[in-house]
């Protein structure tokens, strides 16, 4: 952990985009749990929890191809800005959600509002190699993990209990609370990124990515297996599993916030044991991994407290393979492109998350058993070690700590 107050220390604007990284991200999880905990109260069909879930991937996913080209034209500041003043407000919305018939008004709330996280996210992930030196990368993205994973884990566990005992209402209004606060600490940042000038339109700009990536294939290979961590995207299972296994035991809202914490504190922990191991050569290690932990998770499913430590040991291995693909992506692409490419590399990743929850929903309704869908997205990260495996032996990829030419 010191490394990482370390670096912060040393990048006091990284400092303060963590600190509004972690105010925003803390707020949008007592959201999330109130969303799940409104549905089932509505008594709706999986496929609906499950539709819900994938909504808050594909908001991003269309508009991916836009995004990077947005992003390398626009100054980072105003653009987050921006950003954050449309998550609150689509929050606050969130409070007009009151019966089963407004469901559709949901679906666009939660669209807008994610759309606008993912295209901060994209930002702030696109401004990081512009701010930082090399040898700061991979601790800025696994930074940025950790703070994810910790207000995921304190956001989901504590929202379980406000949602509990102060209602859905009182968890909208703290988030959109949160975002007020993030949205201030950003203003009164000094930002001052210097954007490459070009003549070029926004169209333009799309066939000059799309022909760097027909140029580096590389780079077209590493955001696939980075879209592999998307597996992990277990929203409409957690609700499913409280439904189906843990309802009769302990409240909704509770049930959801502790699952969701326990794996966030994997998320949390797993960086700081596993950062200084992870390469190139061991990070296929890491995905079969990753597939064991999740098969464990099917086999304890059915024991609420079981579950509680296998989706730690879940959490455990995601955040390294999320934040090492990553850096790694930013490692092996020019710097002209990062806008674009990390647009289009969240596109993939949130591609995979949105038809992981869609699915999961769908093959529920269909009969499949929870622990059978369970197994088979272990069984994906063994695919996704087997691919990189192949793009380490086809490509020349850069080791995070090798210098570029």
């Amino acid at each position: 952990m010191d490394k990482y107050l370390s670096l912060l220390k040393s990048e006091p604007i990284l400092l303060r985009l963590s600190t509004i990284q972690l105010i925003a991200y803390f707020g949008a999880w007592f959201s999330n749990v109130a969303i799940y905990t409104l549905l089932l109260s509505f008594e709706v069909d999986p496929k609906i929890i499950a539709f819900v879930a994938m909504l808050h991937y594909l908001a991003g996913v269309f508009q991916a191809p836009f995004t990077g080209a947005i992003i390398d034209r626009v100054k980072p500041k105003i653009l987050m800005l921006i950003l954050i003043l449309l998550e609150l407000i689509s929050t606050l919305l969130l409070l007009s959600i009151n019966d089963i018939s407004m469901v559709w008004f949901l679906y666009i709330i939660i669209f807008v509002k994610m759309a606008s996280a993912s295209f901060y996210f994209t930002t702030e992930m696109s401004l990081l190699p512009k701010i930082l030196p090399t040898n700061h990368l991979q601790l800025a993205n696994e930074l940025h993990s950790i703070i994810w994973s910790f207000s995921y884990t304190l956001g989901m566990a504590i929202s379980g209990f406000v949602v509990y005992m102060l209602g859905v209402d009182v968890a909208f209004l703290i988030d959109a609370m949160m975002f007020f606060i993030a949205f201030i600490l950003l203003y009164t940042l000094e930002l001052e990124v210097v954007i490459q000038k070009t003549h070029e339109t926004l169209l333009e700009m799309m066939k000059d990515s799309f022909a760097y990536l027909k140029r580096t294939p590389q780079a077209f290979h590493l955001m696939i297996a980075h879209s592999f961590v998307g597996l992990t995207a277990f929203d409409a299972l957690v609700a499913l599993m409280v439904e189906r296994y843990y309802s009769s035991i302990l409240a909704v809202s509770l049930a959801i916030g502790l699952i969701h914490a326990s794996r966030a504190l994997g998320l949390v922990v797993g960086p700081i044991l596993l950062g200084s191991w992870i390469s190139n050569k061991n990070i296929i290690k890491l995905f079969i991994a990753q597939a064991v932990a999740v098969w464990f998770w099917a086999l304890l499913m059915h024991n609420f407290y079981l579950s509680l430590f296998a989706s730690f040991m879940v959490g455990f291995f995601t955040t390294t393979l999320w934040s090492y693909t990553y850096t790694l992506l930013q490692k092996n692409i020019k710097e002209k492109y990062y806008g674009r490419i990390v647009a289009y590399n969240d596109m993939f990743f949130l591609s995979v998350a949105g038809l992981n929850s869609y699915l999961i929903g769908y093959f529920a309704s269909k009969g499949l058993s929870l622990e059978l869908i369970t197994v088979m997205i272990g069984i994906g990260f063994v695919f996704g070690g087997v691919y990189f495996n192949w793009i380490l032996k086809s490509y020349d990829i850069l080791e995070i700590s090798d210098e570029k030419d």
